[in-house]
């Protein structure tokens, strides 16, 4: 009995000092009585292991992805309604604060879990594994390894968020005294050091692929191990941790520098090293891009299959591309506030859904300066291509002609902005006047569309369920979700969330690569394979064809801005251009910007399509990281608030 009274001593004496004792007693997984009893057996030890990894983030989360909402490429709503928590939402919008921070992973609170009591499992488990009687040498090295993964993973979590954190190699023993307790910040370079030395330990013990997928899809293997790896170093090696001089007077109480204001070029290096590393073991376990491939049935053309093979890299459950994909986070709410009310005006097809069908929420809304930012569909930026009328994207309306029925509806009036735009914008984008292929609909020659204007089907329904902006993620939708019997409801097929995926990892390794050396033959050939895949020509023959720019892959500042902004485009509405913009520290540049939408109240096209600015985003310097809430800092006092707050 003392024994278990030591260890939860000891776990609230940690928790004291990083989370302000909160109410975080409950160290083991639920109806376990002590820690013994957790491990005196594989099947209770292997429990404890499943609680650890049910520390891993809600990915795809409205209330609780913290690179979800509170960036600039989803709006929504506003105040929240009881269809959507806006939480999150409000960091966007200006609203973050000391008091109670949102979106709180130190704590645990507003839409955060409290990652310290994460950490805090995850070296109870490290402590004790050892101990299970029945549990053969090979599966407790794989199980210590993907708790020194998930360990190094919650340290990088709160590093992307917090930026110099306390970093908790073990758990401290019951005897340790009030100093020992409170615990500093490290400094930058410590934090990123240990995190890859955790995952360095990892990586030789977890299997390259996971062999027993009726039971294990989801857990951690190597090229996991070796992408967060490679994530952790292109993060370090970003201008906001990399010699960031807005940073160089930030200390600890001591004194100590928390932040080397130095640039170095051999964080770039070590990126490069560990990009090429996990691509080369992702693809050596079978992992390759996904190509749609139509089911039994299906009939499109190759221009949906163009779309679709954006659309189902997403959803299509456990396909090659997806390195990791998250089994505690299927992709369903999501879908509801995603998938606009669309309509079909072919009588035979299918029932038409009413158009008050409330179980299709229609609230995730992407700004007009997210659809301005795709390329034009000769692989350009729009405001580039020396063929695209720029000038008047946002007032000229045309009528949809025959060479564009598969990706807008024919005969229909809609605005220059939604012609002439590359496969992605297609698939990732639902917009009035868009074809919205799948939703039990598999024939190019029968689709459905959508119409948006005020009273229409698409458009706002009572006060809260429609887009603010006229456009939806379309790409989170599973194409293969359907309305159901009655018409009423709503059927959505769920999907892991796909944390990480194979392109992303082509695109960091162009972007490393860039850094390193400037353009280069192997850094266009990777960028290059994405673009292969959505329909486009390689880089360097695009921008000499069509860009009023065809130097700029050329120059090592040019191609920075290509990569940048292909990686926004093929990992939108992902939660990953969050915490892109502020690693490459543009946050101020690009989260500023007004979200703008069209015109919702008006019928007619002419009207409609007006700009109109719903709300002005608010970002500064001290965004950059979330702060410490004061509770915190009064609990621990060798704790330094982050600049500015």
């Amino acid at each position: 009995m003392k024994r278990n009274i030591n260890i939860f001593a000891t776990a609230l004496i940690l928790l004291c000092v990083v989370t302000g004792c909160k109410k975080y007693l409950d160290v083991v997984p639920d109806n376990i009585g002590t820690i013994d009893y957790a491990f005196r057996m594989r099947t209770e030890a292997e429990k404890y292991l499943y609680t650890c990894y049910n520390n891993l983030p809600y990915f795809g989360d409205t209330s609780s992805d913290p690179g979800f909402m509170t960036g600039d490429e989803l709006a929504a709503q506003y105040p929240s309604s009881i269809y959507f928590d806006i939480g999150l939402y409000r960091i966007a919008r200006g609203e973050q604060n000391i008091v109670n921070p949102i979106g709180n992973y130190w704590d645990g609170d507003r839409g955060g879990k409290p990652y310290y009591q994460a950490i805090r499992e995850c070296n109870l488990f490290l402590e004790n594994v050892n101990k299970v009687p029945d549990l053969s040498d090979s599966e407790r090295k794989r199980w210590i390894a993907e708790v020194k993964l998930l360990k190094a993973y919650y340290h990088f979590f709160l590093f992307r968020m917090y930026g110099p954190i306390p970093v908790i190699r073990k758990n401290l023993p019951v005897s340790a005294s009030i100093e020992e307790v409170r615990i500093p910040r490290m400094p930058v370079d410590s934090v990123v050091n240990y995190v890859v030395s955790l995952i360095d330990e990892a990586a030789p013990d977890l299997p390259a692929q996971i062999m027993n997928q009726t039971s294990e899809l989801g857990r951690l293997t190597k090229p996991i191990a070796l992408s967060i790896k490679a994530q952790v170093l292109i993060t370090a090696a970003s201008p906001l941790f990399n010699g960031n001089p807005g940073y160089a007077n930030f200390k600890d109480k001591t004194g100590v520098q928390l932040f080397n204001p130095a640039y170095s070029a051999e964080k770039w290096r070590k990126a490069v090293d560990a990009c090429k590393e996990a691509i080369t073991a992702a693809e050596s376990a079978g992992a390759a891009l996904y190509y749609y491939t139509p089911e039994s049935g299906e009939k499109v053309t190759d221009s949906t299959k163009l779309t679709m093979n954006i659309r189902a890299a997403i959803s299509d459950k456990w396909n090659s591309e997806t390195i990791w994909g998250a089994s505690n986070a299927y992709a369903s709410w999501v879908q509801s506030l995603s998938q606009a009310r669309i309509t079909s005006s072919d009588p035979d097809a299918i029932k038409t859904p009413p158009a008050d069908n409330e179980s299709i929420r229609s609230t995730l809304s992407p700004p007009i300066h997210i659809a301005e930012m795709f390329y034009s569909n000769n692989g350009v930026p729009i405001e580039e291509d020396v063929n695209y009328d720029y000038a008047n994207r946002l007032t000229k309306l045309r009528t949809v002609t025959d060479k564009d029925r598969f990706y807008l509806k024919k005969d229909y009036e809609t605005i220059q902005l939604n012609f002439d735009r590359e496969p992605r914008f297609y698939a990732d984008l639902g917009f009035d006047g868009g074809i919205w292929y799948g939703q039990g609909l598999y024939n190019d020659a029968k689709t459905w569309f959508l119409q948006a204007k005020a009273g229409q089907f698409g458009a706002r329904l009572g006060a809260a369920l429609f887009s603010v902006t006229g456009y939806w993620p379309k790409k989170l939708v599973n194409y293969k979700n359907d309305f159901g019997s009655d018409s009423k409801g709503y059927n959505t097929k769920g999907y892991p969330w796909p944390v990480i995926r194979l392109s992303e990892m082509y695109l960091l390794y162009a972007e490393a690569l860039n850094e390193l050396n400037g353009p280069s033959a192997e850094a266009y050939k990777w960028i290059d394979l994405v673009r292969k895949r959505a329909g486009l020509k390689g880089v360097v023959e695009s921008w000499a064809s069509f860009s009023k720019n065809p130097a700029k892959p050329s120059t090592k500042d040019g191609f920075r801005e290509i990569i940048q902004r292909e990686q926004m485009i093929e990992l939108v509405f992902e939660g990953k251009r969050v915490w892109s913009i502020r690693r490459w520290k543009k946050a101020e540049e690009y989260f500023n910007k007004p979200i703008r939408g069209w015109d919702l109240e008006q019928e007619d096209a002419v009207n409609y399509y007006r700009v109109r600015q719903i709300v002005a985003p608010v970002f500064t310097s001290k965004d950059y990281l979330w702060p410490l809430s004061e509770n915190s800092l009064v609990i621990n006092p060798k704790l330094v608030q982050n600049p500015g707050w």
